[in-house]
């Protein structure tokens, strides 16, 4: 057993139950969502991708580019480092990795520090690029 944040014991946790857990917490968008939510203006989408990944498959036009190892102190609204796109807690912020995993840990990570707006995109980049959504190389 493991001690939670509570100090009680805890069975530990898979990833695939983590994730289940994590996805209850708010809503995720299809790709096309979010394509319209940040052509209106409604959504900040940020790519956590590595470079390796976005020199080879590409990148989505507008979106805000952070590594993952960075994102909380880019996205937090009072932090000392934080993006200009930062603008506030109520920011509708939509987490894009390659395939859709990481990014669910990382807009958890973003609601902790109160964005409960953030979100990430169901299949990441390759289900916006298999929508044929825009792509910029």
């Amino acid at each position: 057993m493991v001690k939670g944040a509570a100090g009680k014991d805890e069975r530990p946790v898979g990833i695939d139950e983590l994730l289940e857990r994590v996805r209850a917490g708010y809503a995720r968008m299809e790709a096309r969502e979010a394509y319209e939510a940040a052509r209106a203006g409604e959504a900040l989408l940020v790519d956590i991708r590595y470079a390796a990944l976005r020199e080879r498959d590409g990148l989505i036009p507008g979106a805000l580019v952070v590594e993952r190892n960075e994102l909380e102190w880019r996205l937090d609204p009072q932090g000392s480092h934080r993006a200009p796109e930062a603008t506030g807690h109520d920011l509708r912020i939509v987490v894009i990795c390659n395939e859709g995993y990481a990014s669910s840990l990382a807009a958890a990570s973003l609601h902790r520090l109160g964005l409960s707006r953030a979100t990430d995109l169901v299949g990441g980049f390759q289900a916006w690029r298999s929508t044929g959504l825009p792509v910029t190389y």
